[in-house]
């Protein structure tokens, strides 16, 4: 689905904000290029720069210095109506979902058709089958007040896309949603992507949501790029200190935290080779363990053996640890050095 040329490109893009403390700079030389048709993620801390940078994309906020280029024409250089009709082609959706209060489901996806000077007749039509497309159908007549924070949000959905827009903007779309709701978002996006063409731009500073649905990120630090490729060679090797830290997340401080001596040895004695215990394990608890010593055996699909782990250094973790362990029912006992 992609083009050769870019459908956006940002090109020494900067952007001050003047306070009465002085100059502000949240971004600074940023260089882009975005795909027709791909699934693009711009993830960093908070702070980083990232919703500023979202803002410039379609002119909500102007950029201090450089040029955004969409379908290989400047904004910039755009005149305020041309820069209007250009914004219409980049529908936005945002966290606290941003709809009218006093007006019901279908009244708020109308509404860009409205100030679009669309035909009342076509704009219902146009609006209700987005609704469909979003699963709302049946909740035209509903208030926003009634409505669960991801129905909220594919109301949103619908309102972007009234347009027929090229691009959709999402600034941090899932995040204050609950695990489940996001990922139906995530899968509502990709649906989009996929049947509809749109090229979608996601800003999030969740490594899951740029692992579930992108084809491509950037890493924005402290208002530069830090890197950017695709999110498989990103997530195997992250160049950055900054993308090292987003994707091993915690661990990549704690794994150099083994001070403590307390190790404790794990038996298999029967569960199933297949089963990943250790990998379980971490995940749930969200704490590296050191390898000592292991010596396994697939014997006709059961693991059978043992393995030494040398617990972190902070006795929260070490808890956290045994805790699983013991509620996971897996054998295990504390040794000393001279067990090993």
């Amino acid at each position: 689905m992609q083009s050769e040329e870019p459908i956006i490109q940002l090109v020494g893009l900067g952007k001050e904000f003047f306070t009465s403390n002085g100059p502000i700079k949240a971004l600074d030389d940023i260089n882009l290029s975005i795909e027709r048709g791909e699934i693009f993620g711009i993830i960093g801390l908070s702070g980083a720069g990232k919703s500023t940078l979202v803002r410039c994309i379609n002119y909500l906020e102007v950029p201090t210095s450089g040029d955004v280029l969409f379908e290989n024409q400047s904004l910039a250089a755009m005149s305020p109506r041309k820069q209007r009709r250009a914004r219409q082609s980049m529908g936005m959706i945002f966290q606290q979902f941003n709809l009218l209060a006093q007006r019901n489901v279908l009244q708020n996806v109308c509404f860009p058709l409205e100030i679009a000077n669309v035909p009342k007749k076509e704009a219902i039509k146009r609006s209700m089958e987005l609704l469909e497309l979003v699963g709302l159908k049946e909740r035209a007549k509903a208030y926003p007040s009634q409505l669960s924070g991801g129905q909220k949000q594919r109301v949103a959905i619908a309102r972007a896309l009234a347009t027929n827009p090229k691009i959709l903007l999402c600034d941090e779309a899932t995040s204050a949603l609950d695990p489940n709701t996001t990922k139906s978002i995530l899968g509502l996006l990709k649906e989009i992507n996929k049947n509809m063409g749109v090229t979608v731009v996601v800003i999030t500073h969740e490594m899951s949501v740029i692992e579930a649905i992108c084809d491509r990120v950037a890493i924005i630090d402290q208002s530069h790029i830090a890197e950017v490729g695709c999110v498989a060679d990103i997530f195997s090797g992250p160049k950055s200190k900054i993308g090292r830290q987003l994707i091993l997340g915690d661990a990549a401080e704690q794994a150099i935290r083994f001070g403590s001596n307390r190790r404790i040895r794990i038996s298999f004695d029967g569960r199933s080779s297949f089963e990943p215990v250790l990998s379980n394990m971490i995940l749930a608890c969200k704490v590296p363990v050191n390898i000592m010593h292991a010596e396994t055996r697939d014997i006709g699909g059961t693991a059978m053996g043992q393995m030494v782990i040398q617990l972190p250094e902070e006795e929260i973790d070490q808890n956290r640890i045994l805790n699983y362990l013991k509620t996971a029912n897996i054998n295990f006992e504390e040794v000393k050095d001279y067990d090993l």
